[in-house]
């Protein structure tokens, strides 16, 4: 359950129905100001109860501002002065072929605007498979509004980025920037597995490092570098490639009513993976990622 709300001129996402969680709905893409207690204290006189609000600091202030009670987050975070040094001395040479190769092989990237034509192309990159890494891709069988619906989002802090394969989209990114101008994150990178081969994924790194230097933002930033206690994977090796690196941040869980306080207390705030061993998540992972494989190949040949 989740409801969205407007406080401070900040969209604000709640979740849960015992303990009302809430941060930003941009979180990781969007931050609080230098001085939250304004927003914290709009929070509290919302008539929607709020029990804690979780906020970030954002790159390079990786030392704790606040006293609020915190735990570390992390980004994968990439520093960037110009494209000519990220591209000649930050990335590694796997990840530079790669971009090379891409090209050479007839993949076009560039900026586009947000249109219809674009967004028929994202709906066709989502709906190509039902799996992805292992896990159901949640876009998977989305219709054309809702897809629409779901980039419209933050469009005047939004970047979007093709990577074309003649007329036809085979990979993007939505690229959101605070409002400062300061960090900019990869909200959505999504390439198509058929042609994977083609590498668009690191044209599009490529694409997106150009247009963070082009206006001056000085921090990249592609998700966390790890999640839960998960500490690498393949994806983590495509981002240290690519010079992205771990940045440790401190995240924010502000009590707003003594429920919230007490939940805070007692790590009743944190997700359930929290308190499950890595090598338990780990079986899990791997059941899950075999469960859904084979219920893909089933339903791929019930309907042949």
């Amino acid at each position: 359950m989740s409801s969205l709300i407007e406080v401070s001129g900040k969209q604000v996402r709640i979740r849960g129905r015992v303990l009302r969680m809430a941060q930003l709905e941009a979180d990781m893409y969007q931050f609080i100001d230098d001085d939250p207690k304004p927003i914290l204290e709009a929070l509290r006189k919302s008539p929607t109860r709020i029990d804690v609000f979780s906020f970030l600091q954002k790159v390079p202030a990786t030392t704790p501002k606040y006293s609020y009670p915190m735990e570390w987050d992390n980004f994968a975070a990439l520093n960037l002065t110009t494209y000519d040094q990220w591209w000649n001395e930050q990335i590694g040479f796997k990840a530079r072929n790669k971009a090379k190769q891409a090209l050479k092989k007839g993949v076009v990237v560039r900026e586009v605007p947000f249109d219809d034509a674009l967004v028929k192309g994202i709906w066709e990159v989502y709906n190509e498979t039902p799996i992805r890494q292992g896990a159901p891709n949640k876009h998977y069988g989305k219709n054309f509004e809702t897809v629409y619906r779901e980039e419209a989002t933050f469009l005047d802090l939004s970047v979007f980025i093709g990577a074309f394969l003649g007329d036809s989209l085979i990979g993007f990114i939505k690229m959101v920037h605070d409002d400062s101008k300061t960090q900019a994150g990869l909200m959505n990178i999504v390439s198509m597995v058929r042609h994977r081969d083609l590498a668009p994924t690191n044209a599009l790194v490529a694409q997106a490092v150009k247009s963070c230097t082009d206006r001056g933002i000085p921090h990249l930033v592609y998700s966390r570098f790890s999640y839960t206690k998960k500490q690498r994977s393949s994806l983590a090796d495509f981002k240290e490639r690519n010079a992205f690196q771990q940045v440790n941040v401190p995240r924010y869980f502000v009590p707003l009513t003594s429920a919230g306080a007490l939940a805070v207390r007692m790590g009743l705030h944190k997700n359930l993976t929290d308190h499950v061993p890595e090598p338990v998540l780990n079986k899990l992972r791997e059941l899950r990622a075999a469960w859904y494989k084979r219920k893909f190949q089933s339903a791929t040949t019930e309907g042949s």
